[in-house]
């Protein structure tokens, strides 16, 4: 999902975490000019003007480094059908994003381009971290560069915390004190809902995955090949029975159930929910599109449960990846500009201070937590590089850097993801709008409506 699995080992990463993004393609590559011609994403609809000028930078940069390229950048959103659309009619950018979910079904189907030839060229190819490069891998050959890996974390508003008599130095570390400080939230901030979580778009279903995960629980298990949906289980329902409690006994979610990731990024700008689920990667979207302060922005863990050995947090990403109807010339551009735009700002000292200061003098965070997509050793020298321009206090995201590394991180779903997580949408509004919904029936329907799709796979 977005994270803007919204999972790079850089601070300063422009594109939002869960907004993942697509544009428009250019067919040819050669136009009587001596240049290849490629279409790259750029950002997501709504991203305000700094940040498509910082984006519109980096382009200049590539451009006179690569005087052979020209790039042609266009916003979009990802979505399934929107992709399939663009691939059908040709109009699909050289360089796409997908995010972790999509990206084995894609290339199984021959959506995404084999660009092996062209990533094994490059000087860190042997570098990647396997776990990440295995999304966009299948078997020796690979069809993407993972970039932005991000864990789920629990966002707060430390404006809110303070007007609350909360410190904010000192974060809910348990589900009953997130449930304790919404209600205290709720209480004593009007018009402010002190927790809520993401209900429609697949989004309902994935946040309420994340939240199961922290407990311990797993929405599908896979035994000898064979893959069970099991959301009907007790974690699942402790998870919805505790939001349900949220609703209708404490007050503590406010009254806007239909949110999505979009949604709730603007309500929680707004200073209309004080803590919700989100990707560590978040506040650059927050601050792009929803206008945050990051002083006033806090980031903790999501409570673990250390009782359950299973218990772990959500992690996720984007894949850079390349039109399958790229010409040759355009894959080489296109992973030359992926290279140059996602990967090299984690790997050189100049080009990660470049694209700092770039981010900095366009009003854009800098220092927003992620997680390697190389090691934390080579994470922890690109946070020094950058050290002097970090503007997002760091003390205000320890509660999730400190620990995340620590974690046990664990991959979404990897069957029929999207289906599931849409099914499970409807389950999240009707225990936040129905006192008495039959949550043991809901989660039996999804799983076997859900198990059909997997077993038609064979």
């Amino acid at each position: 999902m977005k994270s803007s699995l919204r999972i790079a080992a850089v601070a300063a990463v422009t594109i939002a975490g869960a907004g993942l993004l697509a544009g428009c393609s250019s067919s040819g590559g050669d136009s009587g000019d001596g240049k290849v011609h490629i279409t790259v994403a750029s950002l997501i609809p709504g991203s305000d003007k700094a940040a498509f000028k910082a984006f519109d930078d980096r382009v200049k940069e590539f451009e006179k480094a690569n005087p052979t390229i020209d790039i042609t950048s266009e916003e979009y959103q990802w979505t399934g059908p929107t992709f399939a659309t663009q691939l059908a009619g040709g109009t699909l950018p050289d360089v796409f994003n997908v995010p972790f979910t999509d990206s084995q079904s894609l290339l199984q189907a021959g959506q995404l381009a084999d660009i092996t030839a062209e990533v094994k060229k490059l000087p860190y190819a042997d570098k990647f971290n396997e776990n990440v490069l295995a999304v966009a891998k299948s078997g020796d050959k690979i069809f993407g560069i993972p970039y932005g890996p991000y864990a789920m974390g629990l966002s707060y508003n430390r404006e809110i915390f303070q007007k609350a008599g909360l410190d904010p130095d000192k974060p809910p570390t348990t589900w009953d004190e997130v449930r304790s400080a919404a209600k205290t939230i709720s209480e004593k901030v009007p018009g402010v809902a002190g927790y809520m979580q993401m209900t429609q778009g697949n989004t309902g279903g994935w946040e309420l995955t994340t939240t199961v995960y922290a407990r311990g629980g797993r929405m599908e298990t896979t035994d000898g090949g064979k893959t069970t949906v099991t959301t009907d289980n007790p974690v699942t329902k402790e998870a919805l029975q505790w939001l349900h409690d949220l609703r209708w006994e404490d007050n503590s979610v406010g009254s806007n159930f239909l949110l999505d990731w979009s949604g709730i990024n603007q309500a929680f700008g707004a200073g209309q929910i004080a803590m919700y689920p989100s990707g560590s990667d978040v506040l650059t979207s927050l601050v792009q599109q929803n206008a945050v302060d990051p002083k006033n922005y806090g980031l903790t863990m999501l409570p673990i449960d250390a009782s359950n050995a299973d218990a772990g947090v959500l992690a996720g990403g984007n894949v850079a990846a390349v039109s399958p109807k790229s010409s040759q010339a355009q894959k080489e551009a296109a992973v030359k500009w992926i290279d140059f735009y996602y990967m090299q700002k984690l790997l050189n000292q100049d080009q990660a201070v470049a694209d700092a200061k770039v981010l900095v003098k366009s009003g854009q965070p800098v220092g927003v937590p992620t997680l390697p997509v190389f090691d934390k050793a080579t994470y922890d020298q690109n946070m020094e590089w950058i050290k002097a321009e970090i503007n997002v206090p760091q003390q205000n995201v320890a509660p999730f850097t400190d620990k995340i590394f620590d974690a046990n991180l664990v991959p979404e779903p990897n069957k029929h993801t999207q289906e599931l997580y849409g099914a499970l949408d409807s389950v999240v509004q009707a225990v936040l709008t129905d006192k008495n919904a039959d949550i043991d029936k809901l989660l039996s329907k999804v799983d076997s409506d859900i198990q059909k799709l997997v077993d038609a796979d064979k």
